[in-house]
């Protein structure tokens, strides 16, 4: 199993999402920003790193929100979702082929990878 985590990252009603690129497991789906965790690292610094290293943006990650295991053909995922806000940059699209803000309420209307369309149905949303 490979642990993964990821980054609800909010601002005011909007939260961050990111369309996977051709050619990765789940091309074109929709996902929160994240990736695996390296030996050593914590879910937490892993966000961090990822968005750093993804969307060139710093951010403080908040608490966990929810979390699941998800199989897939070739692998199982353990992903965890934290809250997290952006302390400073603005998002830059460096490793999925588009980026965009979405209102809260209309995440469920993005087709999402597998886990994350999980993760949308334990978190409530309305509270966020």
């Amino acid at each position: 199993m490979i642990e993964v985590c990821a980054a609800f990252i909010k601002k005011d009603d909007k939260v961050l999402i990111c369309k996977r690129p051709e050619g990765k497991n789940c091309a074109s789906l929709w996902e929160f920003p994240g990736g695996k965790i390296e030996p050593g690292e914590t879910a937490k610094q892993c966000i961090v790193r990822e968005c750093m290293e993804e969307l060139g943006i710093k951010i403080t990650a908040g608490r966990e929100l929810a979390d699941t295991v998800q199989e897939y053909p070739e692998i199982t995922v353990h992903l965890t979702l934290f809250y997290a806000e952006i302390s400073d940059g603005t998002p830059k699209d460096y490793e999925h082929s588009e980026i965009k803000w979405v209102c809260i309420k209309d995440l469920y209307k993005y087709e999402f990878c597998p886990a994350d369309r999980k993760l949308l149905k334990i978190i409530d949303i309305n509270s966020l």
